[in-house]
């Protein structure tokens, strides 16, 4: 451990605490409480400490509601999957959004993640089908080959889309998927559009406000 935190450049002063912190860890909790604290630990936006209070929060539960967990848990892989026609998260061959023929088929939303279609859903301004890529072309890490854009591409022949909602997050990488998209389907010969300039830049659609969301789509160009 002392040979990653040097390497890292970590001040003597932190790695100490950090030290100290796993040491008492350690001494405190059995291996089996610890070992659910680590994996806690482990997802996004959750610390340590915040870990710690899930765990103990859980322990606290009776043994039933435990059980129920930990077999949805298990089960996360199992009964739940990528829709095959938008790539939303779904129980069956197509989600729900897809199945849904009193929705508008012909315009197709394009977003990065599964939790932006919650967002736009909650405000009630948009009533066609969506497109997951899976996340944004990124310069330096990936040029875009694990993104869905083939399958946008052959989707939109297929169902002779009319038009395409780019609602990507306002950022850098954001904008430059966008662009990569546009130009993929210029060709095609289709009504592209983008969501309106009231979301601020370098925010995330999952956390924007209805309202403020809402007016992005109406308004968009």
């Amino acid at each position: 451990m002392s040979n990653f935190f040097t390497l890292f450049f970590v001040p003597p002063s932190l790695f100490l605490l950090l030290t100290s912190y796993f040491l008492l860890l350690k001494i405190m909790f059995p291996k089996s409480f610890k070992k659910l604290i680590d994996h806690f630990a482990s997802l996004p936006s959750i610390g340590p400490k915040h870990a710690e209070r899930l765990v103990l929060y859980l322990f606290k539960q009776d043994k039933d509601k435990i059980a129920d967990f930990a077999e949805t848990l298990k089960n996360l892989k199992v009964n739940l999957s990528f829709c095959k026609k938008c790539f939303n998260i779904s129980e069956r061959d197509l989600c729900e959004i897809c199945l849904d023929k009193k929705r508008d088929q012909k315009t197709v939303c394009v977003i990065e993640e599964p939790l932006d279609i919650i967002a736009i859903e909650r405000t009630k301004k948009y009533a066609g089908l969506y497109h997951v890529l899976g996340g944004v072309i990124e310069p330096g890490k990936n040029g875009g080959s694990n993104l869905k854009f083939g399958e946008l591409e052959n989707r939109i022949k297929k169902e002779n889309i009319g038009e395409v909602i780019l609602a990507m997050n306002p950022t850098t990488e954001g904008d430059a998927t966008a662009l990569y998209i546009a130009r993929l389907l210029k060709p095609l010969e289709i009504k592209i559009t983008r969501l309106a300039r009231g979301l601020s830049t370098g925010g995330d659609i999952e956390y924007a406000d209805e309202i403020t969301l809402g007016s992005a789509i109406i308004n968009r160009k």
